[in-house]
């Protein structure tokens, strides 16, 4: 029997699990791009350029503004805002990866009934799905231990729009406003989005910038907040790209370091390499 006969007779639940355990593999296999050092080199330029500058205005917006802009909005619980309430939704962390899980849930139950070309771009799906997911969870759970160990508190808990209201370590929601979790959410999915497909960058800002706003009108974040939920969603986010990409996973690396997006499988030419491989 050829080894392709015997993959055929393999059960269902035992080739999920060898394409799972593959799939879990590829993520954590050893870098292999020749160039991931130059890509590595202007990503931590990019980093350090994105935390100096929004460092700052988090500091600016803290001192001079976040005060000033508390008083602009209207009062928490009115009536007329309840589309920005189901709009802020989202933007919320569990929503998002609950819907992206469901994604992968679906390629990968999928996947052990396709064979060939159909298995070869379904297998490119998921892993852009994996990345989206991974591009958002890292920067979120990263933001969750930023704010129980910052403790700042939300817009007048306390009574006083007070921006210097902390109390470190609290691990409280009350005083869980530094950074925005949909912030985060929000701006990491618009940079990963916008990373696979670069037509969609300025939709996929406009959404993390209204996201961002809705926490604002709903008092539930300062003006700081928001900025610095930007910027841990948008490192977090670039982080894991880098990481695909040094495994050569959804993206290249062009000489000069910068991070493209593979282009996806073309059917027509995934066809015909298949047909030349059957062809006697």
């Amino acid at each position: 029997m050829k080894p392709d006969d015997r993959a055929g007779t393999r059960s269902y639940p035992a080739e999920l699990a060898t394409l799972i355990g593959q799939s879990l593999a590829r993520l954590v296999r050893e870098p292999s791009h020749s160039l991931r050092a130059e890509a590595g080199r202007r990503w931590a330029r990019a980093t350090l350029l994105i935390s100096a500058v929004l460092a700052v205005a988090v500091v600016i917006l803290m001192v001079l503004i976040d005060a000033y802009e508390i008083n602009l909005m209207p009062a928490r619980g009115t009536a007329s805002l309840w589309p920005l309430r189901i709009l802020t939704d989202l933007g919320k962390s569990s929503y998002v990866l609950w819907t992206l899980i469901a994604l992968l849930v679906i390629v990968a139950l999928l996947l052990p009934l396709v064979k060939g070309v159909s298995r070869v771009v379904l297998i490119g799906v998921g892993t852009r799905i994996q990345f989206v997911f991974l591009a958002v969870l890292v920067p979120v759970c990263a933001g969750e231990v930023l704010k129980g160990v910052i403790g700042r508190g939300r817009p007048f808990v306390g009574g006083d729009a007070n921006p210097f209201n902390f109390s470190t370590f609290a691990w409280s929601e009350a005083y869980a406003s530094l950074p925005s979790g949909h912030a985060i959410t929000a701006f990491a999915l618009a940079f990963a989005i916008g990373a696979l497909f670069p037509r969609l960058r300025v939709l996929m800002l406009a959404y993390a910038v209204i996201i961002a706003l809705t926490r604002l009108v709903l008092l539930a974040h300062h003006a700081s907040d928001v900025v610095a939920g930007a910027m841990v969603g948008t490192i977090g986010a670039m982080t894991v790209r880098y990481w695909f990409a040094a495994r050569r996973l959804g993206f290249t690396i062009r000489r000069d370091g910068t991070i493209e997006p593979l282009p996806g499988p073309s059917w027509d030419r995934l066809k015909g390499v298949a047909q030349r491989h059957r062809a006697p």
